[in-house]
């Protein structure tokens, strides 16, 4: 894990985002992820060694210089994976609530260990709002996608929950792994219980990462795999929502 205490390797930085959060953001990718997961459209953020360095206060004079814009907005982290560098991170979000800006963690969870809680309770008291990346609804089919172990993730679920963090689930939709009614259900049925969870969003399977991984000289792991039309998408949330009420009906 990278542990940068004056700078972080930072991937890209976007901005004006969208989608990543409320409002207009600034989204900073990180560099460094430890997930392979089969369809990711940024394999050049994975190396942990790549990027380029930059300080807390480079990354908020870029935001200052553009605060007008992000007045409903704020900063996003993402990635890569952000808590690969999670003291820088908390750094960065540290200084970002001084200066009264909104932060936002979009994460895998999946480097989370519960032997490390004082270092994410750091995070925490200064996180507004996590996007969490839920791959798969059961630990065969996550380990199968991302080439790592689940648990992590439903105990980094468990410890926003216990912070109170308001929490949106992010799930792809990819055709032939995690569209089918009963994963989707699953899925809902997983996360369902969580007091914090304040939103759903089933993201559409696309393909804008295939030219990167032939840069790099890569095989694309879903090579042939259509991208999934929003309408699915719409209808894959749905059956997600489904599992929810589902399993608040059960509780």
């Amino acid at each position: 894990m990278l542990e940068e205490k004056q700078a972080g390797r930072i991937h890209s930085v976007e901005s004006f985002g969208t989608v990543d959060g409320p409002g207009i953001r600034m989204v900073i990718f990180f560099q460094g992820c430890p997930m392979r997961c089969l369809y990711c459209h940024n394999p050049d953020s994975w190396d942990m060694r790549g990027g380029i360095e930059m300080t807390v206060e480079e990354l908020l004079e870029q935001f200052e210089r553009n605060r007008p814009f992000y007045r409903n907005g704020g900063i996003t982290a993402s990635g890569g994976e952000p808590l690969a560098q999670i003291t820088f991170l908390s750094s960065l979000f540290e200084e970002a609530k001084k200066r009264e800006i909104h932060t936002c963690l979009d994460t895998s969870g999946g480097v989370y260990k519960k032997e490390r809680r004082e270092e994410f309770e750091r995070l925490f008291q200064v996180t507004d709002l996590v996007l969490l990346d839920i791959k798969h609804s059961d630990a065969k089919g996550h380990k199968e996608l991302t080439a790592l172990e689940q648990m992590p993730v439903l105990e980094f679920a468990g410890a926003l929950e216990m912070a109170q963090i308001p929490l949106i689930i992010r799930h792809v939709i990819v055709p032939g792994i995690t569209d089918s009614e009963e994963e989707l259900k699953n899925t809902g049925r997983l996360i369902g219980k969580l007091s914090n969870l304040i939103g759903v969003e089933a993201l559409p399977y696309h393909t804008m990462g295939v030219d990167k991984y032939k840069n790099l000289g890569r095989e694309y792991p879903l090579e042939g795999v259509a991208d999934t039309k929003p309408e699915k998408a719409k209808k894959a949330e749905k059956m997600i929502l489904e599992g929810i009420r589902e399993s608040r009906r059960n509780f």
